[in-house]
C-alpha cells in the first residue's frame, strides 16, 4: 500500500515529466539554452558557440523547427537568441512569427553560429552555449534533462553551478517506482487528484486533428485515413489508433506550431503514451474515470522505464512509450495487474533493440510500429498469454525484465549509437 507521501511524490513526478512542449525537444532545449545565455548577456550576441552531446546532435539534425518552415539547429538557435523566452521552458519558441524567421535567416547568413560535437560530454543529454558581444560573455549549460540548467555564468561571475543530476536546489530524489507501485497509484488514487492528466488528452488530440487537416511530413496518418489506407487497414479500432497517433507525430516532427504534452522530455513519447489509450477508450466506451486511470498507467509506466534508461539513449523512445500505452489498453480491457505485467513482457520481447536514428518526420513510422505492437501485446495479455522467462531477455519478475530492456538501451547499444551518428554525419560524403 502506498503511503500518502509516496502518492504526493508520484504526483509531483508526473507534473515534472508530463509537460507541454512545442517542437522536437532536443533542438528546443538548445534554443532554450541559447535564450538563457542571451538573457544573461543582456544583448543580442555577436557570436554563439554551441557544444552538444552526440545524442542531442543526432536528434536535432533532421527535424522541423516550429513556426519556421525550416529544418535543423541553426534556425532554432537564431530564433532562440532573437525572441526566445527561457521562462517558457519547452515552449521557448511560442512567439515565433514570420518576422522573427526573416531576422533568423539574416542572423544565420552573418555566420554568427558555430555548432560542434562535444566528444567529452558527461551525459547523453548535454548542451553548452556561450554567447559573446564585445568583451562580455555569458554561458549556460543544460544537462541530464531538457530543462535542467546546471551552470550559468556572466563574464567571471558564476550564478549557478550544481551537480549534473540534481534537478533542483532543494528537491528530493525522485521516488523509485516499480510496476506494482505504478498500478496501485493509478488504480487507487482519488480520481480528482489525477484528473489533470486529461490535459494530455486535450493537447495531443488537437495535435492529431492538426496532422489530419494539413499535409505534414510523410503524411502517414492521413494515408491510413485515406480510401487506400482504409481499404488495406480497415476502419476499426486498430487502424484508428494507428492513424490518430501518426497524425499527431506527423504534425509535430514537421514543425507544426502546436503544443503537445510530452513525457520524460519527449513529445513523441507523450503522443505515444496518450493517443492509443484515448482512442481505445473512446471506441471501447470506457468511462472518463477509466480513461484517466489508464492514461496515468501509461504515462507513469513510461516515466518508470525512463528512470532507468535516461532521457536520451540509442533505444527509440517509442519502445518505452508504447509499452506504457499497452499497459493502459490492457487496463481498459479489464486487465489485472498480472495481465498488465504480461503486456510489458510481450512488448520487451518484441521491440527491444529498435534504434533511434534521430528525430525526423519518419518517426511516425516507428511510433506506428510501437503502437501496433502495443495493441497486439494487450490482446495477448488479456488472454493471459505472454512471453515467458524461457525466452530471450524476459524474466519471471517484470521489473527485472524492464531492467534488462534499459540495460541494453543504456549500455549495450552504446556502440550502435556512435555508429548511427557516424553514418548520419558522413552519409553525404560517402
Amino acid at each position: 500500500m502506498l503511503t500518502t507521501e509516496e502518492r504526493k511524490s508520484i504526483i509531483d513526478l508526473i507534473h515534472r515529466q508530463v509537460v507541454p512542449a512545442i517542437g522536437c525537444t532536443e533542438p528546443i532545449a538548445v534554443a532554450l539554452c541559447v535564450s538563457k545565455a542571451r538573457e544573461l548577456l543582456g544583448s543580442l550576441p555577436e557570436s554563439i558557440d554551441i557544444q552538444l552531446s552526440a545524442n542531442v546532435l543526432k536528434n536535432a539534425m533532421g527535424v522541423g523547427i516550429p513556426g519556421t518552415g525550416m529544418i535543423g539547429l541553426p534556425i532554432a538557435v537564431a530564433i532562440g537568441a532573437l525572441i526566445g523566452k527561457s521562462e517558457l521552458g519547452l515552449e521557448v519558441l511560442r512567439y515565433c512569427d514570420s518576422a522573427a524567421v526573416a531576422r533568423g535567416k539574416e542572423y544565420i547568413s552573418q555566420d554568427r553560429i558555430n555548432i560542434t560535437l562535444d566528444e567529452n560530454a558527461p551525459d547523453k543529454l548535454y548542451i553548452t552555449v556561450k554567447c559573446k558581444t564585445g568583451s562580455h560573455e555569458a554561458e549556460a549549460r543544460i544537462g541530464g534533462e531538457h530543462t535542467n540548467f546546471i551552470y550559468l555564468r556572466k563574464d567571471s561571475e558564476v550564478i549557478l553551478d550544481k551537480p549534473l543530476h540534481q534537478t533542483g536546489d532543494d528537491e528530493e530524489e525522485d521516488i523509485k517506482l516499480t510496476l506494482r507501485k505504478v498500478y496501485e497509484f493509478a488504480t487507487q488514487t482519488d480520481i480528482e487528484e489525477i484528473r489533470f492528466i486529461l490535459e494530455a488528452k486535450r493537447l495531443n488530440e488537437a495535435a492529431a486533428a492538426d496532422g489530419l487537416r494539413d499535409n505534414y511530413g510523410h503524411q502517414l496518418g492521413k494515408t491510413m485515413c485515406s480510401p487506400l489506407g482504409k481499404g488495406i487497414m480497415g476502419d476499426g479500432i486498430f487502424s484508428k489508433i494507428l492513424s490518430t497517433t501518426s497524425c499527431a507525430c506527423d504534425a509535430r516532427m514537421a514543425g507544426a506550431m502546436i503544443p503537445v504534452m510530452s513525457n520524460s522530455g519527449s513529445g513523441n513519447q507523450g503522443i505515444c503514451a496518450t493517443m492509443p489509450v484515448v482512442v481505445f477508450a473512446e471506441e471501447n466506451h470506457n468511462t472518463e474515470e477509466e480513461t484517466i486511470r489508464a492514461l496515468i498507467i501509461s504515462n507513469l509506466t513510461a516515466i518508470y522505464i525512463k528512470q532507468h534508461l535516461g532521457s536520451l539513449s540509442a533505444l527509440c523512445g517509442c519502445v518505452v512509450a508504447s509499452t506504457g500505452s499497452s499497459c493502459g489498453i490492457t487496463y481498459l480491457m479489464g486487465g489485472s495487474y498480472e495481465q498488465i505485467s504480461y503486456a510489458v513482457k510481450n512488448m520487451i520481447a518484441n521491440l527491444t533493440g529498435m534504434i533511434c536514428d534521430g528525430a525526423k518526420p519518419s518517426c511516425a513510422l516507428k511510433l506506428t510500429t510501437g503502437v501496433s505492437t502495443a495493441v497486439m501485446s494487450a490482446m495477448l495479455a488479456i488472454q493471459n498469454k505472454h512471453v515467458t522467462s524461457m525466452e530471450g531477455i524476459i524474466e519471471d519478475d517484470v521489473d527485472k525484465s524492464i531492467r534488462n530492456l534499459t540495460d541494453i538501451g543504456r549500455n549495450g547499444m552504446d556502440e550502435t549509437d556512435h555508429f548511427v551518428l557516424d553514418i548520419m554525419t558522413n552519409k553525404n560524403s560517402k
